[in-house]
């Protein structure tokens, strides 16, 4: 039976990941430091890169040879990170409320979802307001029935 090869697996060391991204191994310690792209760690602490790290890697050399700094690859490759974050959220409940409907569960239709000054999903009871330093946006409303 064929897996799926996992890509998140951190199975290069450090040469390895250098030569798969065509850079110095200095370079991706530098990058370690900086938060561009970080590895994760064995048990006796060297780096270990996964297929996802050097397909990252590959990126900053993309983004660094358009002339983008460190710092703005930095900043491009954190809001990847947050993206990628937020759509296995929304995944993860899309996938909760299909089991929900499948279940014959009953959504609370007095529920009202909004969106905080942060970006978090806040919930309220129908009728009430969101605090106004919050700065809430109304997002999805149930229908009633």
């Amino acid at each position: 039976m064929d897996r799926p090869i996992d890509t998140d697996a951190p199975i290069f060391v450090i040469s390895v990941a250098a030569e798969l991204a065509e850079m110095h191994p200095q370079t991706l310690r530098q990058y370690d430091r900086m938060g561009i792209v970080t590895p994760q760690r064995s048990p006796g602490r060297s780096r270990r890169y996964s297929q996802q790290d050097v397909d990252a890697l590959r990126t900053v050399q993309r983004l660094s040879q358009e002339g983008v700094s460190l710092e703005g690859i930095r900043r491009v490759m954190e809001l990847q990170n947050q993206v990628r974050a937020l759509q296995n959220r929304v995944t993860e409940l899309t996938d909760e409320l299909a089991r929900v409907q499948a279940g014959g569960g009953v959504v609370d239709a007095s529920r009202v979802f909004a969106a905080g000054i942060a970006g978090d999903v806040v919930s309220l009871v129908r009728g009430q307001r969101p605090r106004p330093r919050s700065q809430a946006v109304v997002l999805w409303r149930k229908p009633l029935r």
